[in-house]
């Protein structure tokens, strides 16, 4: 590798000769990740903790806000402000830093708006959703329940197990994503990783129930913005390589002649006109409606908000989602081509990306500064992806098939429960997942091919009174089969094999 610009590392090294970007020693240390997994894991759990125990001080036993209603709803009551910053939060995935940058690297201007439009498109639609559950089924907990009474206990148990696939492949995404950035970073032993993330989460989020997911989501979204503005500035502002929106044009001219992005219109990496970037964007829509739709988080946050927050907090807070992705692709995925990094593909399907430019910008604060902005992400929606499987487990399978008369506390108990061992299974999904060696990337774009095809029965059942239950049923079914057949034959025609 040679840098065409003679850009120097954060330490004065030459990039020249070099075969990927993180190939020399950690940019943090082990002691940095420890402190970040654990240290500042443990500080924002207690503050988490400490919010729920002021709201709940002086309370009875007997009081509404020690109810099962009240630990999973949150008493239907949250306002306009938390219900939006909930939404930016549980969409702001490991993915929607580090992938987002991914695209921006391979794609050029193109992938920063397909990720970011293709992704805020579902969550403004929910929006209808959201004020039909407030029309027509106020009183439920979870998305199964309409199933349940609409279409019968076959249904009930089909649309479980998508709901679960869902939450599944959120979760293990979500950890995959942080724990690549820790390791890549501090060197820290990513099994290890993989476990502490969602188990500290679980101590907050079995204490504080969706309360306390909605001041997790406030916290942990106002730093993510925080540094996401502390980029933005050292990019196009300065003092930096770069520093002027003009230096990052004519550098990713001069990047694209070495470079050229094959599909692209002249191989510019500043087109719109873009046809792998276009393919990326019908993925990306297909993908994230069944993350959106068939995900009981966002059921659950829908269910929790006043009605008239209901509709506008999901209005609201996907427009200042959108901010998220775009900005830091724009930011760290252009300028990894402007600064020309020895960034690998395989590095950058990772999620590299960002930590790379942060590095090479900032030094070991930046880095730092990125791995702290993952880690907020992943505990953030890890979170709502706790308590939103925990609802599931405790709703429609103890309560509706269990024990029909489970008391307020038998339900809460059991949702905590359900927390700690979804903890772990998501950690083990994650693990799965590494094993196969499959990044980051690839889950990404694969979760359409599973859970796609359950968003159209979802939605009917809720919008649309004549849709019956064998008729959702085999959309679902027969859609997962098309999907995965026709996904493999794919595989086999352009790459000539499946592995």
């Amino acid at each position: 590798w040679k840098n065409q610009f003679g850009f120097l590392s954060c330490d004065g090294r030459s990039y020249d000769g070099s075969c990927a970007f993180f190939q020399q020693e950690r940019a943090l240390t082990l002691g940095d990740g420890w402190f970040l997994v654990v240290g500042l894991g443990a500080l924002f759990a207690l503050l988490t903790a400490a919010m729920v125990w002021l709201e709940q001080r002086g309370s009875t036993p007997d009081d509404f806000k020690k109810t099962s209603e009240f630990f999973s709803t949150a008493g239907r009551d949250v306002a306009l402000g938390l219900t939006a910053t909930d939404v930016v939060s549980k969409w702001i995935w490991a993915a929607s830093l580090l992938q987002s940058s991914n695209v921006a690297f391979k794609f050029g201007v193109s992938g920063p708006f397909w990720y970011a439009a293709g992704a805020t498109i579902q969550i403004l639609l929910f929006s209808v959703v959201a004020i039909e559950i407030k029309r027509k089924c106020p009183a439920i907990h979870t998305l199964l329940e309409v199933v349940n009474v609409r279409w019968g206990p076959l249904a009930h148990m089909v649309f479980l197990f998508f709901c679960l696939l869902a939450n599944l492949i959120v979760s293990a995404m979500l950890i995959l994503g942080g724990s690549s950035v820790v390791y890549a970073l501090t060197g820290m032993n990513s099994t290890l990783t993989c476990f502490l993330m969602p188990l500290g989460v679980s101590t907050y989020t079995m204490f504080g129930g969706l309360k306390g997911t909605y001041y997790a989501a406030w916290t942990h979204t106002a730093v993510i913005y925080a540094a996401l503005i502390v980029f933005v500035w050292k990019v196009f502002v300065g003092p930096s390589d770069i520093g002027s929106p003009d230096r990052m044009w004519e550098n990713l001219q001069i990047a694209a002649q070495k470079n050229p992005v094959e599909g692209n219109d002249g191989g510019s990496l500043m087109t719109m006109v873009s046809g792998p970037g276009l393919i990326f964007g019908v993925v990306n829509i297909v993908g994230n409606f069944g993350t959106v739709f068939v995900d009981q988080s966002y059921w659950q946050g829908a269910i929790s908000a006043r009605p008239s927050a209901s509709w506008r907090g999901y209005l609201i807070g996907g427009l200042a989602w959108f901010a998220v992705p775009f900005t830091l692709a724009t930011t760290l995925g252009l300028a990894a081509r402007a600064l020309d990094l020895p960034v690998t593909s395989a590095e950058a399907a990772d999620g590299l990306v960002p930590p790379a430019v942060a590095l090479h910008l900032l030094g070991k604060s930046g880095a730092f500064l990125v791995a702290l902005q993952v880690f907020l992400a992943v505990t953030a929606t890890a979170n709502s992806e706790q308590l939103a499987v925990a609802t599931l487990l405790a709703y429609d399978v103890y309560k509706a098939r269990v024990n029909p008369n489970a008391s307020g506390a038998q339900v809460v108990a059991v949702s905590r429960g359900a927390v700690l061992l979804w903890a772990v299974v998501s950690a083990l999904a994650a693990l799965a997942l590494r094993a196969l060696g499959l990044s980051l990337g690839w889950v990404y774009l694969a979760m359409g091919v599973m859970i796609g095809s359950t968003v159209p029965p979802i939605c009917m059942s809720i919008l649309w009174r004549e849709c019956t239950g064998p008729a959702a049923i085999i959309a679902a079914v027969v859609g997962l089969i098309a999907a995965v057949s026709g996904w493999v034959a794919m595989a086999a025609q352009v790459v000539g094999l499946i592995a």
